[in-house]
Formats: C-alpha cells, sequence, structure tokens
C-alpha cells in the first residue's frame, strides 16, 4: 500500500494520542521526558498500530508503548498539531519526526524485529528523499519549498528500512490526504544527522557515544536483529505458502467416491436369529445412525474427539499441540478428528504414516465436513473404525464384546467400546485396552470416557444418562483367530457356507467373469467375503445340534467319542415336504473334507462319493416295481457266475439262501441279498436302476474302474448311455459311489411319496440399501416340487422298508414309524473286511442318510471291541440316535399302506412249492392231537417246536423263505450282499 490511505480507514492510522486519562490534554502536555537517555514509557496510552509524530523542528526518541505504536515526546517549546480521529498528526513545516508504527517496542538509535524506520523532513531548504519503496515506511509531511507534496524530505541522513509487514504513515496538514499505517509491526530507525545531539552521527538520544565498544555492541545487536527479522520473514513467508497450498489443494483436490467397506456376509439358521456363521475379509455389518444411541457416540467422541460436535472437521489447535510435541522430542501424536480417521479408514490412499497424508488427510476430512452433517459422520465412523478381536464397526463389536446389537448398548458398555478405538490390540510397546487382556489400562481408558462425558455435559446433565457406577461385568471373553475363522469356517457349519457360495451362483447372484460384474452381481468369489449379504439358511439349529452330538467326535458322549480314529461319520437330514436340508455334517471345518458331499482337489477332480452297498436297493426295488415286478414277485437267489464274466455273485458269502431261488422282492430288501437285485438289474436294465435314482435326487456316481474315480453328473447324462458301461448290473446293489447329500435327497423323495424337492441350503438372501440402511430381499426360496415317483410304487417300497428298523434293532421311540435300510461295501476286493457302511431312513417328516467310513487313508472298519463295522451297528447306532432327538416333540406320522401293484408272476424264480395236502384223519375225532397232528410238540413242522430250523422264532438263525419278520441278523446275506471277484469295489452286504 503506498502512502495515500483511505482516510476513513481506521486500522493502522498514525495519530497523536492525548494523555491517557486526560482527553482535554494537548500533544506537548501528553508525554513528559525521561531522565533515561533513551526516553521513557509515556503516559497516554498509544492506539495499536498508530505512529505518534512529535512537532516541527524536533527530533525526538521514544519507546514504543506495548500495543505497537511508538509515542515520541516533543522538545520543550516546541509546537504540536493536534490529532484528528483517523488521520496523522503531522508538524509543522521544517521539523524533522521520527515515529514508529510497531506492535513491540521502538528505541531509537537501533532497528529492532517487527519495527519501521521512517524517514524525517530536513530543514527549509534540504535536498529530498525519493518515494518509499516496498518494504520502507514512508511519512509524508508539508513539503519543503522545493520539495513535492507528498513524499518525506530527508536531509543527510536516509531513512531507515522496514521489516516485513512495515507501516507506511501518511498525513498532509495541508490538504494531503489522511495517513495510514498498514501493518501493526515496524522498526524504527533514526534519521542520521537530523535532529542528532552533537558528537556522534549513529548514536540517538542518550547514547553511549562514539567508542568502538559501543559501536560493536550495537553492531551486535543489530545483526541478532535483521536474523530475527529474517527468521520472521521466512516464517510469514512459509505460512503463506502453507495457506496457498492448502487452498488449492481443498480446492482441487476431489472428494474420492462414496466407498462402501466391505462387509461380513451373516448367514443365520431358519429362525432368522441364530447366527451360525460370518463370512469376510472383514467381520462388520453397517448400521445407520439411528441404530447407535446418542451415548454410545458421546462416548466415543469423548474418547477420540471432544470437540467433535463444535470443530470443522480439523482441529488446528489440536494438530498444532501435536505438531510442537512431535518437533520438540515429546511422544508421536496424531491429533486426528473423528472426521479425519474416518477419511484415514475410508480411502484406501491415506493409509501410510506420514506429514503428506496428514494434509491430504486434512483435506478431506474438511470437504467431508462439507458434503456431511455431524450424524453422517459419526455414522461413517462407527461403521469403519476397528474394535479388535477381528471386529470392524459398532455392530460387529458389540456382538463381538457383548453379544447383542449396538442399538441395545448401554452407557457402560458403550464406554468400553469406545475406549478400545484408541489401541484395541497388544504392540511392542503397549498392551492394548482389551478387558480381557490388559484389564487394568482398560478400566482406567474407561475412566477416561466416562469423566469425558460427564465433563462436556453428556452425562448427569438434565435429559441425559446417569453416569455408570461399575465397569461391566459382561464382557464376552475373546476367540482365538479372526474374521473368516471365529465366524462358522471352522466349525460343521462351514461346509454349509460352501453349499450357500454354490447356490448363490445357480441363482444368478453372482458371476465368474470380471466383465459381467454389475452393482447387483458381485464377482462369486469375493460375494460371500465382502458383499455385507444377510443369508438366511434352511439349518434347524435343534436338528443340526442332533447331529453333531451323535455324530461329531470330539462332542462328548457322541457315538464316534472313544472309537478307533480313522473312523469317520456324515449326517444329512431333509425336509421331504420342501427339500430344505436341516441338518448336514460332513466334518468339523469347511476348509478340509466335506464327508457329506462333493470335493473338488487342485487338479479340477471331482471326489467324495462312497459305495452305498445294499441301501441303493430301495432304487432298484423301485425300478422293479415301475418295470410291472410285484413285491411277491420271484427270482434266483443261489449264488452263479454270470455267462461272459470271471466273477460270482454271493449273498455275503452264502451261495444258498433259504428261499433258494426263489426269492421275493420283498423278502431279499429284507434280507439284504445281492443275487435277485443282480437279476432284476439285468432283466429290467441297469439304466433302469440309475434313471429311478436320478429322479429322486442322486445327481452324481462314480465308476469306481479307473483312477481317480471318474464322476458323472446324472442330471446331464441320459443313463442309457452309461449303462451297462461304465455302469454295469453291479450297479443294483450299491458298488458305484454317491454323495450323502445325494441319498438323503433320494430317500427324501421316498418319505414325500414320491415328490421331488431339490436339496437346498439357502431359504433367502437379503443385501443393505445404503442410503436407508434397511434390508432388501435379492432372492427368495422358491419350491418347484415335482412328482418323479408314482405314489403306488413309493408306497410299496415303504411297507417293505417300515419292517427294516426291527430286523436290525433300531427301532424308533414311541412306536414313531420309520423306515431304513442298511448297507455295507468291502474294503477291496481280496479283504473280507469293511470300508464303507451306512444306514438310511426316514419318517414322513424328516429324511436321514448316515455313513461311516474313513478319515483318509482307507484301513479296515472296526469298532473299539474289535467286531468289524457294518451298517447295522455303529451307522445303525448314530441313525436311531439322532432320529429321536430330531423328532423329540414332533407329532407321530404314519405311511399309507401298501399298494401291491405288479405281477406276482414276473421273476425268474421258481415257483414255490404247493402246501402239502394233509392225510384224512385215522384216530378217534375226539383225540385233539389227532385232528391237528401238526401241532403236536413234538413235530419237527410246529412253529412252536423250538428245533424247527425254518421257523420264525426270535432265535432262530436261519429263518424260511416266507418269514420275513425275522431273517435274523447273521442270516443269508442279512447284513451284507455278495462278494465279487473283480479288481473294483464290491459289496459286503
Amino acid at each position: 500500500m503506498n502512502s495515500y490511505g483511505d482516510p476513513s480507514s481506521s486500522r493502522g492510522r498514525a495519530q497523536i494520542p492525548g494523555a491517557h486519562g486526560d482527553p482535554g490534554a494537548g500533544p506537548a502536555d501528553a508525554y513528559r521526558r525521561g531522565d533515561d537517555a533513551r526516553g521513557s514509557w509515556s503516559e497516554g496510552t498509544a492506539q495499536p498500530g498508530r505512529a505518534s509524530v512529535p512537532p516541527r523542528g524536533q527530533a525526538a526518541g521514544g519507546r514504543a508503548s506495548v500495543g505497537g505504536s511508538a509515542a515520541v515526546p516533543p522538545r520543550a517549546g516546541s509546537a504540536a498539531v493536534p490529532p484528528r480521529a483517523g488521520s496523522a498528526a503531522v508538524p509543522p513545516r521544517g521539523t524533522a519526526a521520527a515515529g514508529s508504527a510497531s506492535v513491540g517496542s521502538a528505541s531509537v538509535g537501533r532497528a529492532a524485529p517487527g519495527r519501521a524506520s521512517v524517514p524525517v523532513s530536513p530543514a527549509p531548504g534540504g535536498p529530498t528523499a525519493g518515494r518509499a519503496t516496498p518494504g520502507r515506511a514512508s511519512v509524508p509531511v508539508s513539503p519543503a519549498p522545493v520539495s513535492p507534496a507528498g513524499r518525506a524530505s530527508v536531509g543527510v541522513g536516509s531513512a531507515g528500512r522496514a521489516s516485513v509487514g512495515a507501516a507506511s504513515v501518511s498525513g498532509a496538514p495541508y490538504g494531503g490526504p489522511a495517513g495510514r499505517a498498514s501493518v501493526a509491526r515496524a522498526s524504527v530507525s533514526p534519521a542520521s544527522g537530523i535532529g542528532a545531539p552533537p558528537g556522534g552521527g549513529d548514536r540517538g538520544p542518550g547514547g553511549r557515544g562514539p567508542d568502538g565498544r559501543a559501536k560493536s555492541a550495537r553492531a551486535r545487536k543489530r545483526r541478532r536483529a535483521n536474523i530475527l527479522i529474517a527468521s520472521f520473514a521466512v516464517f510469514i513467508m512459509l505460512a503463506g505458502i502453507g495457506v496457498v497450498g492448502f487452498t488449492y489443494y481443498s480446492t482441487n483436490v476431489v472428494l474420492p467416491e462414496d466407498t462402501t467397506p466391505p462387509q461380513a456376509t451373516t448367514l443365520y439358521a431358519m429362525d432368522n436369529k441364530t447366527i451360525i456363521a460370518k463370512v469376510g475379509e472383514q467381520n462388520r455389518t453397517l448400521v445407520t445412525i439411528d441404530q447407535i444411541p446418542q451415548h454410545v457416540q458421546d462416548a466415543v467422541a469423548a474418547a477420540e474427539d471432544r470437540n467433535f460436535y463444535r470443530h470443522s472437521g480439523v482441529d488446528y489447535k489440536g494438530i498444532a499441540r501435536a505438531a510442537w510435541n512431535n518437533v520438540s522430542g515429546g511422544d508421536k501424536q496424531g491429533a486426528s478428528t473423528i472426521t479425519q480417521q474416518y477419511a484415514r479408514n475410508a480411502y484406501d490412499n491415506l493409509k501410510e504414516d506420514s506429514y503428506a497424508r496428514k494434509v491430504k488427510e486434512a483435506i478431506l476430512a474438511s470437504k467431508l465436513n462439507e458434503k456431511y452433517g455431524k450424524p453422517q459422520i459419526m455414522q461413517h465412523y462407527l461403521n469403519v473404525i476397528y474394535f479388535g478381536r477381528g471386529a470392524y464397526g459398532i455392530e460387529a463389536a458389540a456382538q463381538t464384546y457383548f453379544g447383542k446389537p449396538a442399538k441395545s448398548l448401554n452407557v457402560a458398555e458403550g464406554a468400553v467400546l469406545a475406549a478400545l478405538i484408541k489401541q484395541p490390540e497388544a504392540t511392542g510397546t503397549h498392551r492394548g485396552y482389551d478387558p480381557a487382556v490388559n484389564p487394568v489400562d482398560a478400566k482406567s481408558r474407561w475412566d477416561y470416557v466416562i469423566n469425558g462425558m460427564v465433563e462436556e455435559g453428556w452425562l448427569n446433565a438434565p435429559g441425559k444418562p446417569e453416569r455408570p457406577t461399575e465397569y461391566p461385568k459382561n464382557i464376552r471373553s475373546p476367540k482365538n483367530g479372526g474374521a473368516g475363522i471365529d465366524f462358522g469356517v471352522n466349525t460343521p457349519y462351514g461346509n454349509v457356507i460352501n453349499y450357500v457360495k454354490v447356490e448363490m451362483r445357480e441363482k444368478g447372484l453372482c458371476v465368474d467373469k470380471e466383465a459381467e460384474v454389475t452393482d447387483k452381481k458381485p464377482l462369486c468369489s469375493q460375494a460371500l467375503m465382502a458383499g455385507g449379504y444377510r443369508i438366511r439358511t434352511t439349518i434347524d439349529t435343534k436338528i443340526q445340534k442332533a447331529a453333531v452330538e451323535a455324530a461329531q467326535r470330539k462332542t462328548k458322549g457322541s457315538e464316534l467319542a472313544g472309537q478307533p480314529k480313522n473312523l469317520m461319520a456324515a449326517v444329512v437330514a431333509i425336509d421331504p415336504e420342501t427339500g430344505r436340508v436341516v441338518a448336514y455334517y460332513g466334518g468339523d471345518n469347511g476348509t478340509g473334507t466335506d464327508f457329506a458331499g462333493k470335493n473338488t482337489d487342485a487338479n479340477g477332480t471331482l471326489s467324495g462319493g462312497h459305495s452305498p452297498g445294499s441301501s441303493f436297493k430301495i432304487y432298484t426295488l423301485a425300478a422293479a416295481l415301475k418295470a410291472g415286478k410285484a413285491l411277491e414277485s420271484r427270482w434266483k437267489g443261489r449264488g452263479f457266475t454270470p455267462e461272459g464274466t470271471k466273477f460270482k455273485v454271493s449273498n455275503a458269502g452264502v451261495d444258498n439262501p433259504s428261499c433258494g431261488n426263489s426269492c421275493t422282492l420283498k423278502v431279499s430288501t429284507l434280507k439284504s441279498l445281492n443275487v435277485p437285485f443282480y437279476h432284476v438289474t439285468q432283466e429290467i436294465g441297469p439304466d433302469k436302476v440309475i434313471d429311478m435314482a436320478k429322479q429322486a435326487g442322486v445327481t452324481t456316481m462314480w465308476r469306481t474302474d479307473t483312477n481317480p474315480a471318474k464322476a458323472y453328473d446324472l442330471t446331464k447324462t441320459d443313463p442309457k448311455d452309461i449303462a451297462p458301461s461304465p455302469f454295469f448290473h453291479v450297479v443294483g446293489y450299491g458298488q458305484y459311489p454317491i454323495t450323502v447329500l445325494d441319498h438323503a435327497n433320494g430317500v427324501a423323495t421316498f418319505a414325500n411319496e414320491g415328490v421331488y424337492n431339490k436339496a437346498h441350503f439357502l431359504y433367502s438372501v437379503e443385501k443393505q440399501n445404503e442410503t436407508t440402511g434397511k434390508w432388501e430381499k435379492v432372492s427368495s426360496e422358491k419350491l418347484d416340487p415335482k412328482r418323479r415317483i408314482d405314489k403306488d410304487v413309493v408306497a410299496d417300497v415303504t411297507s417293505v422298508l417300515k419292517e427294516y428298523p426291527g430286523q436290525v434293532n433300531h427301532r424308533l421311540s414311541d412306536g414313531r414309524e420309520a423306515t431304513a435300510k442298511t448297507g455295507t461295501w468291502e474294503l477291496k476286493s481280496d479283504s473280507p473286511d469293511n470300508g464303507d457302511a451306512w444306514m438310511i431312513g426316514y419318517t414322513p417328516q424328516l429324511a436321514t442318510a448316515v455313513w461311516v467310513g474313513n478319515v483318509q487313508k482307507r484301513l479296515p472298519l472296526k469298532l473299539s471291541d474289535g467286531r468289524k463295522v457294518s451298517g447295522a451297528n455303529l451307522p445303525g447306532t448314530i441313525w436311531e440316535r439322532f432320529m429321536n432327538d430330531a423328532l423329540k416333540g414332533e407329532p407321530k406320522k404314519s405311511f399309507p399302506p401298501a399298494a401291491n401293484i405288479g405281477d406276482p408272476e414276473a421273476g425268474n424264480g421258481d415257483p414255490p412249492p404247493p402246501p402239502p395236502t394233509p392225510d384224512p384223519p385215522a384216530c378217534n375225532p375226539l383225540d385233539i392231537f389227532c385232528q391237528n397232528p401238526g401241532n403236536t410238540p413234538t413235530n419237527p413242522n410246529n412253529p412252536n417246536n423250538p428245533n424247527n430250523p425254518g421257523g420264525g422264532l426270535p432265535g432262530n438263525p436261519g429263518g424260511g423263505p416266507d418269514t420275513p419278520t425275522n431273517p435274523g441278523p447273521g442270516n443269508e446275506g442279512g447284513t451284507g450282499g455278495g462278494l465279487l471277484p473283480t479288481l473294483t469295489p464290491r459289496t459286503r452286504e
């Protein structure tokens, strides 16, 4: 600014103040000269930033008063021009004036930081000085005759140099413009030779003299002053650059698009309340601000940013305090507000720890503060921040530490979570604030939070909650692991998660190609890990618990507890009316082998099937009935070698069963004979058996003459194309592996009277609306029941199978009707040991398949007492226990009666021998033994004769061909089938 100031401006104007407290005093009376040669403090108070100028003919020295203006006392007898409000007081023509506009003090004879040197006018006729240059303070006075108006006249001396921010003071008593001191700080230098006392040109009034020591001291002082002035100038310049830079970046840095943090997908049981698993890189569930109590928000503010509701996103005082602490050697501090912390956690480019990041962080925080209100910022912050124990966001933290949603947290609990934010986990220098890890510091931090809430008026104030009196005692203990580990993957529910992924792909909720990705359809590989879905599964927790307690080895009291370590069990249960998988146990976690379902190795090979043995005969029986073969049709039962083959078909090693070559389908099923079922399969065609299994729900079957076994997708294959090669007639009694899940689905179709429902785990899928926070359904269960098997066929199969639980001593409790069938398959062709054992069965409302086999290497299946594992013992025990527990409290339902379809004369077996004709009585008609000779106690045909080899007594080890109600556990294949001398696995039942 030049010397011609705005007369209306009051900032920085130079004037001659009157005596302090005496408004009527003139300038000559306003100051008194002190005894000190350098002058004394004035009695009057100078206005901040204004220069007082003495009258004409006087060179005056004076110290600037605190407040920034220099008061220069006049010489005795000199005149003064009274000041005018807002204008510079100007001495008469020919008078030299010195003054300063300074924040601080000004001493005559030396320049100090922040002081301006003011040129004075010489005596009349003296030479003129040039105009004041930038950085110089020019006080225009009434000019000498030869001097132009508005310019300072300088005699033999030169005007002092003004520091950065110098004040220019102008004034004109004769019509000139009013003066103005532009900046409050200025240094004052005397005009050399003008008004100086005798004896010194570089010495001000009261100087020590021209001796060398005084000159040297003054020179040192000037150098120090110059250094300080330069330092201050540099600081101002850097500050200016910083302001300009911050302004530039604030204007040009674009706020990143709103980012949705990765959320864990939560899987619920069928009740839609019980969480069975959480999957994700980060355990997080988003909530809206209305789901976070105000006292929880206040606790977080008290812990992390007590000025949150007052600042504009950046706490500059906090930054300055932290910066000073950092440069002065104190602990490194961040001074980050909640808004800055949110920016750091939300945006990937703010992860590094640097001061450059701090600048970006502050800029983004300012922009966020402009875009969002405080509630929205608090919501965003509480959804992204980490609370330890793998919990991201307030909702996950509330569940992790207290087992409740965030909306249910009380004041004390909210303060616990707020206290965690500073350091939720231990480091090398501090143990963190997890109450389970560092209870002392956790409690101290909690007290800090509570005290802050009280100080800010967020507790113990009208309309606010009361201060909690004690530290919460309901904090949960931590679990091992993190997200994706603690939340279900390493539990039996882990395999359920795997099936949910498959079904989401099948339903088109996700895609496998990046080019097909949309906002609504993420990559299937990332959908569960970061999609934040809420998935309701079909799992019934009561039934699932029954399965795990019966089959899981590590569960105390389970059927596998105490058994050899190579044994493994799998259980799958399905609701027949819907196809919902209500229980699934295929192993202890979802990262290992799923013994109940399909597995794919690194080479893409599909595995997972187990040879079902005689349990597969339910499909062969149904196929025979469909082909017109009645339950009473008869078939050959004696062992034989099929034409064109080199193996012999036998019934668990028994070549000649009691029914010989006249075994009905019913008896063959109950006795689990292999030979009759081979003949049936050969006659109707193995493709018919495979098709019946396919219609019931078996999707995959493995051939066993390759290494590894090759899987065939039955849903995409015509059975005629795969039978009799590679699937030969032995398919009729279960040589070829299938999964436990598929077998359970097939059994469920029989339980539902021939109506098929696809087995599934997914009931509904919801995704949160980011704007409203409400959950919206993106997929729901859509049942597609289809009649796959004729109702009468199923009725006849069921009429046979419901007698089986009694055959193997696994009847359900309370007389509940149930069907069952066992199955066992040999370990290998040249071994008498078993490698797979099954028990399947159903009631009208529940269908279950149980398998027992090896964990890894195929070893003989033996119980702890040395007995061989067969379908009737360990699998049967698991099945019976599970069914009783799962159906406890459920109504008892009965099966429909048999339909008795088909031709009884069909089959390749011999007709039954005609019943013997009794001889006419030749005795006394009154003799009861004569009238009924067959009932005599010694008659070998009397069923009550304990020596009768073909009777129906419970202790009868053999049983006859027509006594299906009690074939006996060791009777003619009753616990197994035949042995096949081939290189492929063969049945033991």
